[in-house]
């Protein structure tokens, strides 16, 4: 199979990122409407979802662009020389719009205003602290999974992103691109923009933290010194 090309790639990243968001939102929106004010309900509704559809859409995209659906994965293997910095930014974009596109469609499917801004307040200490953490541990999960069982990749990030919804306080937003589209919708979900700045500081906080650990946990792959005699 021949290279993805950079159209196809952005593609990927745009569209991944869409579908991600309008699960996110979309099944917060079902989950609130169908639990009846218990917010422990309607967390494991928008809990599974999110959790499956990752794997789905890493298995869909992942052979086309990686499908990392978030800016500081990008960031992460753009830094460990995995990913040239102009697809880094490219990959970026395509995920912010993506995610915004993602929850304007939620939106449609509900019949609700498409323009929105979140009231749901999400500030503190721990919640930022969750947010470093969150993003950390996926950072670190991807980073393992690549190293030494590829395959398990979609799996592993779908059940980390399940499990870190409930042990940490923020939900595990864990992902620049979610949290800005997020703030964009007044549901379940949301995010109130008076803590976007603070929530992405935080993710590429943990990501630093990731990528130093990850380099020393799992080098870099050495360049054979016949190819790099090529090469140099």
């Amino acid at each position: 199979m021949s290279a993805a090309t950079p159209a196809q790639k952005f593609s990927a990243e745009l569209l991944g990122t869409a579908f991600l968001l309008a699960t996110v939102v979309g099944s917060g929106i079902m989950a609130a409407r169908l639990a009846a004010g218990n917010n422990a309900i309607a967390l494991l509704g928008n809990t599974i979802p999110t959790g499956a559809m990752l794997v789905v859409l890493i298995l869909i995209f992942g052979p086309i662009s990686g499908a990392h659906m978030n800016p500081v994965v990008s960031l992460a293997f753009a830094v460990r020389g995995e990913m040239t910095a102009r697809d880094c930014i490219f990959a970026s974009i395509a995920q912010i719009l993506g995610a915004i596109l993602g929850v304007w469609t939620a939106h449609v499917m509900f019949d609700l205003p498409v323009l929105q801004v979140s009231t749901h307040v999400r500030v503190g200490a721990g919640q930022f602290a969750s947010e470093f953490v969150a993003t950390f541990g996926l950072l670190i999960t991807i980073f393992a999974c690549v190293a030494r069982a590829p395959a398990s990749v979609p799996y592993a990030v779908g059940l980390y992103i399940t499990g870190a919804y409930w042990f940490t306080a923020s939900t595990s937003f864990a992902n620049p691109a979610v949290t800005i589209a997020r703030s964009l919708s007044d549901t379940f979900a949301g995010i109130a923009p008076s803590g976007v700045t603070a929530f992405i500081g935080a993710q590429f906080l943990g990501a630093i933290a990731a990528i130093s650990l990850a380099a020393w946990l799992w080098p870099y792959p050495e360049v054979p010194a016949e190819e790099e005699s090529r090469t140099g």
